[in-house]
């Protein structure tokens, strides 16, 4: 299925420039920009060249028939964010994320912080936090639409000190286009 991915991908003149180092098992895949539909094709085309074994996390509702088998091959992830299994009591999405690190030798999870296609001017920040309770890198992906280009070339290991890892993360991100570029924005306020 990946290989349908690919395929797209290099018919339309794209190229993978930068590849995750295969000894990070675990880490928090941050992707960005996400103005289109198209950045989900080229990022699946992306992980198909990369060799890359990732996990998304989506919403257990969505795991039913049609979709259930197309998702899961994917690496979608469902969560239950209505209980914790060992508690029974609701649980948030990102301590369910954390909970997948700890259950599984390779987790390279994947989130678009960004959080929708349309333009925001607050990234959503559960990213951090999950890789900070997780204990594992934070591994900057982009799709570039300006030269055709993705990849993951910067890994970061959050100290703790959000402003700082932040604002390190939006100067990583500030000169990436989109598809959509219009819609694309680094969050203003930690980049600062």
């Amino acid at each position: 299925m990946f290989f349908l991915f690919e395929l797209i991908f290099n018919f339309r003149g794209w190229k993978v420039k930068h590849f995750l180092p295969q000894d990070i098992k675990k880490c928090v895949i941050v992707v960005a920009p996400h103005t289109s539909n198209w950045d989900f094709i080229y990022g699946m085309g992306t992980v198909s060249i990369m060799k890359l074994n990732q996990t998304f996390v989506i919403k257990k509702e969505w795991i039913r028939f049609p979709f259930k088998r197309f998702l899961l091959a994917l690496g979608a992830m469902p969560i239950d964010r209505n209980k914790n299994k060992f508690s029974g009591e609701k649980t948030s999405a990102v301590d369910s994320m954390v909970e997948l690190f700890k259950t599984h030798d390779v987790m390279r999870l994947v989130i678009t912080p960004e959080g929708t296609r349309s333009r925001v001017e607050k990234w959503k920040t559960g990213f951090y936090y999950v890789a900070i309770k997780a204990k594992v890198p934070l591994a900057l992906a982009y799709i570039n639409y300006e030269n055709k280009t993705t990849g993951i070339d910067k890994i970061i290991y959050p100290t703790g000190d959000y402003k700082k890892d932040m604002k390190e993360i939006m100067d990583y991100y500030k000169n990436m286009k989109g598809k959509n570029n219009s819609n694309f924005s680094i969050d203003v306020e930690l980049a600062k």
